[in-house]
């Protein structure tokens, strides 16, 4: 449409002539496209993205920080994990489409900052703008009369008042009158844009914390250690910068794992209130420490932090050959399957019997029986325990070159021995029991039941700086919400009455106490030249 003849830049376009859009290059569209992802719109839109992009990463377990749980849904769900991990949602954080977002944020942020910082010092160096003709326009306006101090000393007086509430000041003079211009609040946009700049080092300090740390998950049964070393983990997630230099030295022994449940609170009864993992630390060239490790209450070593994220039982099975001999012996993690800590194992023995046997078992700490016949635990801790185990014989497919998880066993190329659709029952143990391995396999025993922790070793290097810039954050968002920004004008002319005084005030923003404030400057010029308002 076109612009009327009269608009300040508007040019007379000839008679019957169709306006026309304007055509925008390869440049123009690349400067649009720049606004467009600089703008601070767009900025708070993709802050909002990255917090709903990273609500899959808390309902489904990431293999950075639950491989057992991962491994455990694919075994229960093995049609859908496959599509979820076909969408990296098992690496949520290291996704390509989190990461897209990331990177989108951070340079939309970069973008806002950099002009805006740029506007903000051209500001700081500028000096308060000239005074309006008509100060009775503004939101805030007073007017007083006084007849006998001159236009010079009301100015002058103005001045020492607005100085003294930390306005900045310049004095203008129009021929028929004095001014003083003022403004303050210039912390607000200070705050704003420190604000905006903790945002940026909290996404570098992030990105470099991943790329320079790691972190790496064990399971570690009572009695026994690792060794901070990369052959030591179950799974480990390096940073893209990672190096073993970054590895600490040191080692840590799980001497006892304690749980505490609720039993007084009938609605609560086998809730956790509190695990406990007592651990000795040894550094190299330094004793031995005991320490310990809680939910929340991670322990630093070396510049690493460990943190307890799981716990579980793990009942110490032996397997004998017919004639006796030790052919397995070890206390195996057995992973919950609900919150009274019915939980299932695998052991798999392809040497020392006769055949290559698999062994799925379940452990129940209380166990009872249902009315369908099925045992589950209906009480976390060791008070009645039960091992039932159902035995396979076959390939277990350990020499085809295909990882196997130590979680699971495949048997759709095994045959069953024990437990329903067999004529021979679940083998049932409970702790220093023996019971025989049909088929003349041989036998296998349960010795006793050990707990057993997951702990989380993280390493990230920049935490201390992510602090920083969070605090930062937050001092530079209170200082721009609740540091008011205004501008001031006080006007003196005279009169044949006398000399008038004029008051207008303009605030940035929303500010409903721009008049109250006004009145108190008022109130304090008045206070030293007798004003009185109307």
């Amino acid at each position: 449409m076109l612009r009327p003849s009269d608009h300040i830049d508007s040019t007379q376009a000839n008679p019957g002539e169709d306006a026309r859009g304007i055509r925008l290059g390869v440049v123009g569209w690349l400067r649009w496209a720049w606004r467009q992802i600089t703008s601070m719109r767009t900025a708070l839109i993709l802050l909002l993205l990255l917090a709903i992009a990273a609500i899959p990463g808390s309902i489904f377990p990431q293999r950075s920080s639950d491989p057992n749980g991962v491994t455990q849904y694919f075994v229960n769900n093995p049609d859908l994990a496959p599509w979820l991990d076909g969408f990296q949602l098992f690496d949520v954080y290291a996704s390509v489409w989190f990461s897209a977002i990331y990177l989108l944020l951070f340079i939309s942020l970069v973008g806002c900052v950099i002009p805006r910082a740029k506007h903000h010092w051209d500001a700081l160096r500028g000096v308060p703008p000239a005074t309006p003709q008509n100060l009775n326009r503004l939101p805030a306006h007073l007017t007083a009369r006084m007849p006998r101090i001159d236009v010079e000393a009301a100015i002058e007086a103005a001045e020492r008042v607005l100085r003294r509430d930390r306005y900045r000041i310049q004095r203008y003079d129009s021929g028929t009158r004095l001014t003083v211009s003022a403004e303050r609040g210039y912390m607000r946009e200070t705050g704003n844009l420190v604000f905006h700049v903790a945002l940026v080092g909290v996404l570098i300090a992030v990105g470099l914390g991943g790329g320079f740390g790691y972190a790496g998950q064990r399971v570690v049964v009572e009695g026994q250690a690792f060794t901070n070393s990369l052959i030591a983990y179950d799974s480990f997630s390096p940073g893209r910068f990672f190096s073993d230099s970054t590895l600490s030295p040191f080692s840590l022994r799980l001497d006892k794992f304690s749980t505490r449940y609720e039993e007084r609170n009938v609605n609560a009864v086998g809730q956790p209130i509190d695990y406990t993992a007592d651990v000795t630390i040894e550094e190299r060239g330094k004793e031995p420490v005991a320490s310990v490790i809680k939910v929340n209450e991670p322990l630093n070593i070396g510049g690493s932090d460990v943190y307890l994220l799981g716990n579980g039982y793990a009942p110490e099975i032996t397997v004998r050959d017919p004639a006796g001999n030790v052919v397995y012996q070890e206390a195996v993690p057995f992973l919950p399957q609900d919150t009274n800590f019915t939980s299932v194992g695998v052991v798999k023995l392809p040497d020392g019997l006769s055949r290559e046997v698999g062994l799925i078992a379940f452990f129940y700490p209380t166990v009872n029986e249902g009315h369908a016949g099925a045992s589950f635990s209906v009480y976390p801790d060791l008070i009645d325990p039960l091992l039932t185990i159902n035995v396979y014989v076959g390939d277990l497919g350990l020499n085809d070159g295909i990882p196997r998880s130590v979680y699971a066993l495949d048997t759709s190329e095994l045959t069953k021995l024990t437990g329903t659709t067999t004529d021979v029952p679940s083998l049932e143990l409970r702790p220093g029991e023996t019971a025989d391995l049909p088929n003349g396999l041989g036998s296998v025993s349960l010795e006793t039941v050990k707990r057993f922790a997951s702990l989380d070793v993280h390493r990230d290097p920049a935490q201390g700086w992510v602090l920083v810039f969070a605090l930062a954050a937050v001092a530079g968002l209170l200082t721009s919400l609740f540091i008011p920004r205004r501008r001031v004008w006080i006007s003196a002319r005279a009169k044949a009455e006398g000399t008038e005084v004029e008051y207008g005030a303009l605030a940035r923003g929303d500010d409903p106490t721009l008049s109250a404030a006004l009145a108190r400057i008022a109130n304090a010029h008045g206070a030293n030249l007798g004003l009185e308002r109307d």
